[in-house]
């Protein structure tokens, strides 16, 4: 009687479970009776209805067995594990209707969890049903939306995790193994389900999941990591889960979990490491850009807890896959994310390794083979932030260095055409602001070691964002094993023969970018020297590490970034005419620019001008003088260095330890003018120090140039002859000879003043040198290698320290000049009259100029002066200026005003030789072309008081109205005479040879005939 009152789902779930006798017996798989499971799975998917009841009862035996089975009764957990199988069969035949039975299975799954924490085939089989069965054929539009259902679900998931990370008190590492496997294999499922990316609850279960798979990762060797993660793609997870999204629910198969059977080898930490790099690898390759900011915060989360900074190679392993994972749209979240927690971490006073590790990854991420596109512009402006506020901090921090490597590595891959010019610009921008004001928020003192830190870390960015594209070529050729698949140039000299091939482009440059694994040629637009020119103002800063590295910066800047314009030497060093590269005719275009001045002949104008500003200056500047102070001074190699304001009457100046008050930029309250444009305030700053250069050296004004200056002098002077001789030849040796003249010492001077007449000395025979041997002129080298012989020995300049390109290494000493043992030697240089008679000699410089002897002789021979070359330095102001009436008639010099005019110009007001047309044929019979000036015709109306009586009688009674001087329409009436030549000019009405044509306007001519 009770059987008969029985409900029918109650007892089709009852008859699916075996004797209570043969309960243990069931073992291992538990299994319920097939022939009662499969009737109870038809009435279920054909009785929708009757879910909700099979649902509800499942889940009430489930959570009585776990009662009971907790209290350790073993029918009870054989019974328990019959339901979940019950479970798991229902979720797959009722796929359709899985929301109906998703509460309860939940419900069930995360009671077993709870109950059974460490029993692994219990938990076993709650992970085939939850996170296999369940997430394979679940929308999840349940999660998030059904709170009792989101928090089983999430209580479950944060089981599972637990499960992944789980340890053994024992030390059994095999049953650890076993244990994060399947924790894994929940946490898989939920990675493929629409369950994880579909719901609104995406950032709290990312949360749980992402800490459970960087744990088991921390804890591998990084070989074994790189191991599996190569062999990953060539052993796919299961065809099912692989292509999960495309298809159809009705389609799909869940997968099992099978647990260690005796007598095998049981799973190794590999295994592990497994199971976690293809759980990242799905999540990473199926989130969204959105989404991948919250992977990337729980990551970051999970490296603050177990404290894995410290372990930087796997961080920087991690950002590399993590980058390579994702989507190529959405790989930009990832460096974002970690500069953004850089920014975070910028105002920490001591580096810890989070800093570094964050520095490593983020350079790992731009320097990595695999395409990635994103706002360069933004990140190198927080890089930048960056390295001013740690060295404003503390000069001495480690990590400026390694933020340094992340702004040359933005250069790795070239995204369009002007990236490295767009950044090079902003890296230049914020350079110069530093080298004028000094860091933000500190006061400005010239003994500020943060700002010559910060300025050098600027200067080795600038570096390495010129150099990172060139690296791989450089590598390959220092003997590097490139990777596989890869075509690289074997030698750096290949890639400069094809530069010179295509030097018809002038305003790109050949590359290696790096993409997909491989490199292959690309153009980019080079810095313009227009754009590097205002940093040169730092060759003679008073810092000498700041002046060190940017000369070596120049060098570079010299080699790799400006135009060659045509101008090539030979392997040699030669310079030979090569008539198939270059045509006469672009010769004569390269010739003109060179007399007359492009951007690249206005550098190297520049360029001379702040070389001979270092070597026979003798005060250096610092913009960045203490405001409270009212004397700076800098003590190098034990001689005061006078200090000159950046801007003008931002302190007083100081020439020769007096002050300067008669300085016309001393403005009257003392302080500076804001309204100049920085720039005009540096190109006043020069003028100064150029009239402040002494016309000889003496014991008075001794130069305050080391010996490593002058090394430094002689190798951009020789890099520019070399790599722009023409230039070089044209632009450098006017002023060779005028620093000749400079040095030019009598026996009244001191031994200081000798020693720099020496090296100044040596720096122009070196030059000479180099000028005789690209040229191909004997007789100079000869004088050249005759001059540096004669010197004293040991030579004064000091040799080149071995320096990393674009790496920021400690500063450089600088080295003082050694005492002169041959002072005969000093006055013994080359001659410069002899010198410009050998080189105008030269039959390579005929051919390469088009001067003969006398004419290349005059060129060279022209005085050169600080100041004129200064303002050759200056782009000339347009000749065209309506404002100024630059280059225009004086006739048509009219008000600006008029230019707010509608339809006026300089161009309409101008007479010129252009055909007559419709338009003239319409001014001529209104009247308008007889006026001395058609800008009059039309204009805006002026307001005129000659119609009204003084104001002084009644300003009530008359007040001023406004009145137009010109009616608003005029009327106009044609000059016959100047229509009939307008006629005549288009060829009608009656012609002079008496053609037959007849007149197009005969009543029109017949009254201008009875007119006349």
């Amino acid at each position: 009687m009770r059987l008969f009152l029985t409900p029918n789902h109650v007892q089709l779930i009852t008859a699916c479970y075996p004797p209570s006798a043969s309960l243990l017996t069931s073992g291992p798989d538990y299994h319920p009776n097939a022939q009662e499971l499969s009737r109870l799975t038809y009435y279920a998917a054909n009785r929708p209805g009757k879910i909700n009841k099979l649902s509800n009862e499942l889940e009430k035996r489930t959570k009585m067995e776990c009662r009971k089975a907790h209290s350790n009764n073993p029918r009870s957990r054989a019974s328990l594990l019959i339901s979940l199988s019950i479970f798991k069969a229902l979720a797959t035949e009722c796929r359709r209707d899985l929301s109906l039975l998703t509460p309860s299975l939940l419900a069930s799954v995360n009671a077993v969890l709870s109950a059974f924490p460490s029993d692994i085939e219990v938990s076993a089989k709650a992970a085939n049903l939850a996170s296999l069965a369940w997430t394979t054929f679940t929308d999840g539009r349940l999660i998030g939306v059904d709170q009792a259902v989101t928090d089983d679900y999430l209580s479950a998931l944060e089981r599972f995790s637990k499960m992944s990370r789980a340890t053994s008190s024992s030390g059994d590492l095999e049953f650890t193994n076993r244990t994060r496997l399947v924790g894994l294999a929940a946490l898989t499922g939920v990675v493929t389900s629409e369950a994880l990316y579909s719901s609104s609850t995406f950032k709290v279960q990312v949360s749980a999941l992402v800490p459970a798979i960087m744990n088991n990762l921390q804890q591998v060797e990084l070989s074994v990591l790189k191991n599996e993660s190569a062999n990953l793609r060539q052993k796919p997870l299961s065809p099912y889960l692989d292509e999960f999204r495309t298809r159809p629910v009705v389609d799909r198969r869940a997968a099992s979990i099978h647990l260690h059977v005796d007598g095998e080898r049981g799973p190794t930490r590999t295994d592990v490491s497994n199971a976690c790099l293809r759980a990242f690898s799905y999540l990473f390759d199926h989130s969204s850009g959105g989404q991948i900011t919250f992977v990337m915060q729980a990551a970051m989360a999970s490296l603050d807890e177990i404290k894995g900074w410290e372990k930087v190679d796997h961080c920087s392993w991690f950002a590399g896959k993590a980058t390579e994972w994702t989507q190529y749209q959405f790989r930009d979240a990832i460096p974002t994310r970690l500069i953004e927690r850089l920014l975070r971490e910028q105002d920490v006073p001591t580096t810890t390794a989070l800093h570094f590790s964050l520095a490593a990854m983020i350079t790992t991420v731009f320097t990595s083979p695999i395409p990635l596109v994103m706002s360069t512009s933004d990140v190198i402006s927080n890089l930048i932030t960056l390295v001013l506020r740690r060295a404003a901090i503390d000069p001495t921090d480690s990590l400026i260095l390694a933020l340094t490597e992340c702004i040359g590595a933005l250069g790795t891959h070239v995204y369009y055409a002007d990236q490295i010019h767009d950044l090079a610009s902003e890296l230049i921008s914020r350079l110069v602001s530093t080298e004028a004001t000094g860091l933000p928020g500190r006061e400005r003192d010239p003994n500020d070691r943060s700002r010559s830190q910060a300025l050098r870390a600027l200067i080795a960015g600038l570096v390495g964002l010129m150099r990172t594209p060139m690296r791989r070529v450089e590598h390959h050729s220092s003997g590097e094993t490139p990777r596989s698949g890869e075509e690289i140039f074997t030698s750096s000299q290949k890639l400069k023969d094809l530069e010179n091939a295509s030097n018809g482009d002038k305003q790109t440059r050949v590359s290696v970018e790096r993409a997909d694994g491989e490199a292959h040629l690309t153009k980019r637009t080079k810095i313009s020297p227009e754009t590097w020119q205002d940093t040169l103002n730092l060759i003679y800063d008073v810092d000498f590490s700041v002046r060190s590295d940017y000369a070596n910066a120049l060098l570079v800047y010299l080699e790799s970034e400006i135009s060659t314009c045509g101008e090539y030497t030979d392997e040699d060093g030669v310079r030979r005419s090569r008539p198939l590269v270059a045509s006469q005719i672009q010769q004569a275009d390269n010739m003109m620019a060179v007399l007359y001045g492009d951007e690249t002949t206005r550098f190297l104008h520049a360029a001379h001008v702040y070389l001979f500003i270092l070597a026979t200056s003798p005060t250096l500047h610092n913009p960045a003088p203490p405001p409270s102070s009212a004397r700076s001074t800098v003590h190098e190699e034990s001689t005061a260095i006078t200090v000159i304001p950046a801007t003008p009457g931002a302190s007083h100046e100081f020439v020769g330890g007096t002050e300067d008050r008669s300085s016309p930029t001393r403005s009257q309250h003392g302080r500076p003018s804001l309204s100049l444009p920085s720039r005009i305030r540096k190109q006043s700053l020069v003028k100064r120090m150029i009239s402040r250069l002494p016309s000889r050296i003496t014991s008075a004004s001794p130069p305050l140039a080391t010996a490593s200056d002058y090394r430094n002098i002689a190798s951009v002077l020789a890099k520019i002859h070399e790599h722009l001789p023409v230039r070089g030849l044209l632009t450098g040796v006017p002023f060779l000879i005028t620093l000749s003249s400079v040095v030019r010492v009598d026996d009244s001077v001191d031994d200081g003043s000798l020693r720099r007449a020496c090296a100044i000395r040596e720096v122009i025979s070196r030059i000479w040198l180099v000028i005789g041997r690209i040229w191909d002129c004997r007789e100079l080298v000869e004088m050249a290698e005759k001059a540096l012989s004669s010197m004293s020995v040991p030579s004064c300049l000091p040799r080149e320290e071995a320096r990393v390109p674009g790496q920021l290494s400690d500063p450089e000493v600088p080295i003082q000049i050694s005492s002169i043992n041959n002072a005969d030697g000093i006055r013994s240089g080359v001659d410069p009259e002899m010198a410009l008679a050998a080189l105008a000699t030269s039959k390579s410089a005929h051919e390469a100029t088009g001067m003969d002897s006398e004419a290349l002789h005059k060129r060279l021979s022209t005085q050169w002066t600080a100041e004129s070359a200064f303002k050759d330095s200056m782009e000339p102001q347009s000749s065209y200026d309506p404002l100024r009436r630059d280059g225009i008639s004086p006739h048509w010099r009219l008000s600006p005003a008029l230019m707010h005019i509608e339809n006026l110009s300089l161009q309409s007001l101008a007479r010129s030789a252009r055909g007559v047309g419709v338009t003239d044929l319409r001014d001529a019979l209104e009247g308008r072309s007889s006026m001395s000036n058609p800008a009059l015709v039309n204009k805006a109306p002026s307001i005129s008081t000659l119609d009204h009586a003084s104001t002084h009688v009644d300003a009530s009674a008359n007040r001023l109205r406004p009145v137009r001087s010109r009616p608003e329409k005029a009327k106009a009436t044609g000059n016959p005479s100047e229509v009939r030549d307008m006629l005549s000019k288009l060829h009608i009405g009656k012609s002079s040879n008496g053609n037959l044509l007849r007149a197009s306007f005969p009543g029109l001519q017949r009254q201008g005939a009875r007119l006349v």
